[in-house]
C-alpha cells in the first residue's frame, strides 16, 4: 500500500526543513507492524513521506520500506535505532531491518571487462544525476575501457587476471574494494566468475547483469545457444551475486522479440540495449532501498 501523509510541497510550506529516511523491515507477518511502526516513528517526530508493504510466502513474510521525515538535525541515528531494537524489534519479532538517510550517497564501484556498453550507460546516468550514488572507481581486467572511465573523471584500476593466478588478482582487487569500503558493486559485463573468497571479502552487495533471461541459458555464450534453440525472445536478467553461478536473486528483467533471420552477431546487438537498462533500473532500484531479499527471492518496491 501507499500512504504519503505530508508531500514535500506541504512541508516546504511550513517551513520546516526535513531529513528524510529509509527504514527497510523483513519479518513474519502478524496484525499491527504498520500500526506499530507507524506509532514508533511518530512519537520521534517522524512524519511518513510514502509507505509500502506486502505480505508473501508460507508461512506468509511481511515486507515493509518507509521513508519518513523528521526536523532537520533532529534525529540521533545511533539513538534511533538501539530504541528501535529495544521497542519495536522485540515485540515484533524483527529479524532484518534497516535505516538509511536519503542524503547519504551511497558508494559505488563498477567491475568491467571488454564490453563497454553497460558501463558506458552507468556513467552516463550517474553523470546526469539518475543514479543517486557516487561512483569513483571502474576495476576491469583488460585495459579497453580506460579512456572511457577517464572521459567521466573515474579513476579507472585494471588488474589483469592471468590463467593460474586468478586468486592473486582478486586479492588486489579486494585491496582496493573490499571490506565494506564500497556499499555496492556492479558487474557490467564483467566476464569472470568470482570466488566464493571474493564474495565473503568484498562487505557489499554485488549485482550482476546476465545477457540471458534467467534460469535459461546459465554461463557462457547464451546468444549462441539461444538461437540454437530457436528462441523467439532473449532476455537480459540484472541480480545479486552469490556463489551458485547466475543463480542469485533476480532484480529486473526485460525481453526483446527475435526471429530466425537473426544470426548471433545481430542478438547480440538487440540484446545490448535490454542489458543496458534492466541494470540501469536494478541499480538504481537498490539505491533507493526498494529491493527486499529473502533467501534466494526478492520482491522490488518501484
Amino acid at each position: 500500500m501507499t500512504g504519503p501523509t505530508l508531500s514535500e510541497p506541504a512541508a516546504a510550506e511550513t517551513g520546516t526543513a526535513l531529513d528524510r529516511y529509509r527504514l527497510l523491515i523483513d519479518l513474519e507477518d502478524r496484525p499491527g507492524i504498520v500500526e506499530s511502526v507507524a506509532g514508533f516513528l511518530g512519537r520521534r517526530g517522524g512524519n511518513i513521506l510514502d509507505l509500502d508493504s506486502h505480505s508473501t510466502g508460507e508461512p506468509p513474510r511481511f515486507y515493509m520500506r518507509a521513508e519518513f521525515g523528521v526536523a532537520a538535525g533532529s534525529l540521533d541515528e545511533e539513538e534511533f535505532k538501539r530504541e528501535f531494537a529495544r521497542e519495536i524489534a522485540p515485540d515484533l519479532g524483527v529479524d532484518c531491518w534497516e535505516l538509511w538517510p536519503v542524503a547519504r550517497r551511497k558508494r559505488v564501484c563498477v567491475l568491467v571487462s571488454k564490453h563497454g556498453h553497460c558501463l558506458t550507460e552507468l556513467l552516463t546516468r550517474w553523470h546526469q544525476g539518475e543514479l543517486p550514488c557516487d561512483i569513483d572507481l571502474v576495476v576491469s581486467n583488460h585495459p579497453d575501457m580506460a579512456t572511457e572511465a577517464e572521459r567521466f573523471g573515474v579513476e579507472y584500476l585494471h588488474v589483469p587476471v592471468e590463467k593460474g593466478h586468478k586468486p592473486e588478482a582478486e586479492a588486489k582487487i579486494l585491496e582496493r574494494i573490499g571490506g565494506g569500503r564500497y556499499d555496492l558493486h556492479v558487474l557490467a559485463r564483467y566476464m569472470q566468475i568470482l570466488s566464493p573468497e571474493f564474495l565473503a571479502g568484498a562487505g557489499a552487495p554485488i549485482i550482476n547483469i546476465h545477457h540471458s533471461l534467467l534460469p535459461a541459458f546459465i554461463g557462457a555464450n547464451p546468444y549462441s545457444r539461444a538461437r540454437d534453440r530457436g528462441v523467439k525472445i532473449i532476455g537480459a536478467t540484472a541480480h545479486y551475486v552469490t556463489e551458485d553461478l547466475d543463480a542469485g536473486p533476480i532484480i529486473e528483467q526485460d525481453i526483446v522479440r527475435v526471429t530466425h533471420r537473426l544470426g548471433v552477431d545481430e542478438m547480440v546487438q538487440a540484446g545490448r540495449d535490454i542489458e543496458r537498462t534492466v541494470l540501469s533500473r536494478a541499480v538504481r532500484w537498490h539505491l533507493e532501498d526498494r529491493v527486499a531479499v529473502h533467501g534466494n527471492s526478492s520482491l522490488v518496491f518501484a
